[in-house]
């Protein structure tokens, strides 16, 4: 944090889960609140997040304990109604080509030695043994079935090792984001929808607003730029470089189908969860090349695509099930260029707030509460000290 002034009155750029649950964080604060969205709520990639919650894989231990922080909250949530059909938590199963049994078995042991719960299985689905354990001939035990851990998925191979993370879970983020904007209403804050391409007002060196395309402004203590994909773009007007590692993406969401399939698969060609309404969403990066960014910044792709990555879901079924697209939804998918969330004050813009990273779903609630923190008191909390916006500017 560049100063310690505590803002009262603040302006929430993004519609996305970042910027609505920091406005509702805020409110809840006591703050002023306007959220204000270039189009309509999860317009953007919060509207089409494979949203799957985990800290699985390698990352620094900084980034994963927040992660685990960011799914501790998901559980609270769940735990005050288990019965919400947009969050879940049954489980996450993943695997890698043939043949990549080395990068398995060395994600599941960091996996491991950072207290995430993994489990090592093979194409069958039987347990291997621990780590430094095998059979006499070195490999994995034979027999079973993917069922003994989860229930009607298909991994393939029997020599392919696949983890299992039974803490995952997974989160519709429209349906999130829809309640908690009825919450910021309910609370009294102000929620502005369709504003076209938004700016922030920069007065006296500090950020003291944002202005809508047609010149609509909004005025407060400070300023919270959560907007996905566009944040650099935002970033880039006020002299701020904010490096962008943000790729094309797609998601897919079936038409529903009959299924035991309740866990997230995360596989070399697929990456799929289930979704209300017995649907299933889908997404992957193997088509990233295929998609077209027009001037205007829509995207296209060619549908023969959208079939292939559904017949590749549909492969990973047990028994007849087929899948169909029922529609689906491309454009920037929000990444830092070093992989690391951004968030926090610009030293450079006094007031003017950041969130900005990849894992928007996952860290979505604790991301809103540790900023409005910030935005709220004047100062930085210590769990957001590794990703502050300022390490780009910095060398040596």
């Amino acid at each position: 944090m560049t100063d310690h002034t505590a803002a009262r009155r603040v302006v929430v750029l993004g519609g996305g889960i970042l910027g609505v649950s920091t406005a509702v964080h805020l409110v809840r604060g006591g703050a002023e609140v306007v959220l204000v969205t270039e189009s309509e709520l999860a317009g953007g990639a919060s509207g089409r997040s494979l949203s799957w919650l985990n800290s699985a894989g390698m990352r620094s231990s900084s980034y994963h304990l927040l992660r685990l922080l960011g799914i501790d909250r998901y559980r609270t949530l769940f735990a005050a109604d288990p019965s919400r059909d947009w969050l879940r938590f049954d489980g996450g199963l993943w695997w890698t080509t043939p043949g990549g049994a080395e990068v398995t078995r060395a994600r599941h042991a960091h996996e491991v030695a950072n207290g995430y719960e993994s489990h090592l299985v093979d194409g069958h689905g039987s347990e291997s043994p621990p780590i430094g354990r095998a059979d006499a001939g070195g490999g994995v035990p034979a027999g079973g079935d993917v069922g003994q851990r989860v229930s009607g998925v298909r991994v393939g191979m029997g020599e392919r090792l696949a983890i299992h993370n039974p803490g995952d879970g997974w989160v519709s983020l429209p349906h999130l984001i829809r309640e908690l904007a009825d919450e910021l209403v309910r609370r009294g804050g102000r929620l502005v929808t369709g504003a076209g391409r938004c700016s922030v007002i920069v007065e006296d060196g500090r950020a003291r607003g944002v202005r809508g395309a047609d010149g609509t402004s909004w005025c407060g203590d400070a300023v919270v730029a959560a907007c996905g994909a566009q944040t650099p773009a935002v970033l880039a007007e006020l002299g701020v470089d904010l490096p962008d590692a943000s790729p094309l993406s797609m998601l897919v969401i079936t038409e529903p189908v009959e299924t035991e399939v309740v866990t997230v698969l995360n596989t070399p060609r697929a990456a799929m969860r289930p979704n209300p309404g017995s649907t299933f969403a889908i997404d992957h990066s193997w088509y990233e090349e295929h998609i077209t960014e027009h001037d205007d910044g829509s995207c296209s792709i060619d549908e023969k695509y959208v079939k292939e990555l559904v017949a590749e879901a549909s492969a990973l079924f047990q028994g007849d099930v087929t899948l169909q697209a029922a529609s689906w939804r491309l454009g920037r998918k929000p990444i830092p260029a070093d992989g690391e969330p951004v968030f926090g004050e610009l030293e450079s813009v006094p007031g003017c707030h950041v969130a900005f990273t990849h894992s928007g779903a996952t860290l979505g609630l604790i991301a809103g509460e540790l900023t409005a923190y910030e935005v709220l008191t004047g100062t930085g909390h210590p769990l957001l000290e590794d990703f502050r916006p300022g390490r780009f500017s910095r060398t040596g």
